[in-house]
């Protein structure tokens, strides 16, 4: 099971400011600890030739997800682009089966068929997972209608990168999204770069939340470095959502620390560029945060370090001892299997 337990404590309002529970700290800072270390593992394993084909960290970028849990519901569901390891393991998906999805094993949480790109998670809302930029943003808008159709208060969560604005099916979705009033907040995760290439080189318009507003939707950027930044405009559009009144989409501004994938070596930007946002980091802000409100020891963050580590290595130990998939099972899950009473032969 994942180390991560959703905190159930809702902010309060003190004296003009927000204020967070010790639950929900801690859950952070688990939960941005479960990913980090995660992915650094996942690292020097595709280095290893363990892990194979195509892989994107999502290091530096913990915030977006895990101040987005705690700001929604266990029903809501999620849907996001081929940087996919964190989401599910903050979910509460299990970190065995998602390793187990890297090492393309039978035991992994697609059976092995996916691998780095296509994890889901059907049990925890986790809808993928897409390899084709842009892919995922109508699937979400279909996920969120679907829950509209069927008359419940759940949303979904649609991340992309920078890059997907540039799509065309971004810009239909956000249509077809404000038009008929779905349920779903739009996330850029705004890292900087698409691939390679800077905003700045390649959109008119580099502050990308500004795009929704033509499709009359609220939209707003987000700091997220910051769990607590991200968790307030979360609950905001999910509150919009779930009165009926559409779509948000947020700007998440943030930082990837690693290179687009395992085989980009990031040589675009500066040594300077990406040590300004370590300042910046996360994990280590929330971690004084902890200290600072007394809601943990030195000694107690460090008890939580280690269970983490114990977690990711027995993670790696079930994957590396799990078997491949058999031949057989290649034509299998190809097509979803439907009774159809009108259908004769």
């Amino acid at each position: 099971m994942s180390t991560t337990t959703k905190a159930k404590n809702e902010p309060v309002a003190k004296e003009g400011k927000i204020e967070f529970s010790k639950e929900t700290y801690l859950f952070w800072y688990d939960s941005m600890q479960l990913m980090r270390k995660f992915e650094e593992r996942a690292g020097q394993l595709y280095g290893m030739q363990k892990i194979k084909g195509f892989c994107h960290l999502y290091i530096g970028q913990e915030a977006c997800v895990a101040g987005a849990v705690t700001a929604l519901t266990k029903d809501d569901k999620w849907i996001t682009a081929y940087r996919d390891h964190a989401h599910p393991l903050a979910l509460g998906t299990d970190p065995k089966a998602v390793m187990a999805e890297l090492f393309a094993k039978e035991t992994g949480i697609s059976k092995g068929k996916g691998g780095s790109m296509h994890i889901f998670d059907k049990e925890h809302g986790f809808f993928g997972g897409h390899g084709i930029v842009g892919g995922q943003i109508p699937l979400g808008v279909g996920i969120a209608f679907a829950e509209k159709y069927n008359k419940t208060k759940n949303l979904c969560m649609c991340y992309m990168g920078d890059g997907a604005v540039r799509q065309g099916a971004f810009h239909e979705a956000l249509n077809q999204a404000m038009l008929w009033k779905i349920p779903v907040i739009f996330v850029i995760e705004n890292n900087g770069y698409a691939m390679g290439t800077s905003v700045q080189r390649s959109s008119n318009v580099t502050e990308l939340y500004k795009l929704g507003l033509s499709y009359d939707i609220p939209s707003e950027p987000v700091d997220a470095m910051s769990p607590e930044a991200v968790h307030i405009a979360v609950a905001k559009a999910a509150a919009r959502a779930r009165a009926g009144e559409g779509p948000s989409l947020l700007e998440f501004r943030t930082y990837r620390y690693k290179g687009h994938s395992m085989s980009d070596p990031a040589k675009y930007r500066t040594k300077e560029e990406v040590e300004e946002y370590k300042g910046r980091d996360p994990i280590e802000v929330v971690r004084k945060a902890i200290l600072a409100k007394k809601f943990a020891t030195e000694k107690e963050l460090e008890a939580i370090d280690q269970r983490i580590m114990q977690v990711i290595e027995e993670s790696v130990k079930f994957a590396e001892e799990s078997n491949f998939p058999d031949p057989s099972e290649a034509l299998k899950d190809i097509y979803a299997q439907h009774d159809y009473p009108y259908i004769t032969d």
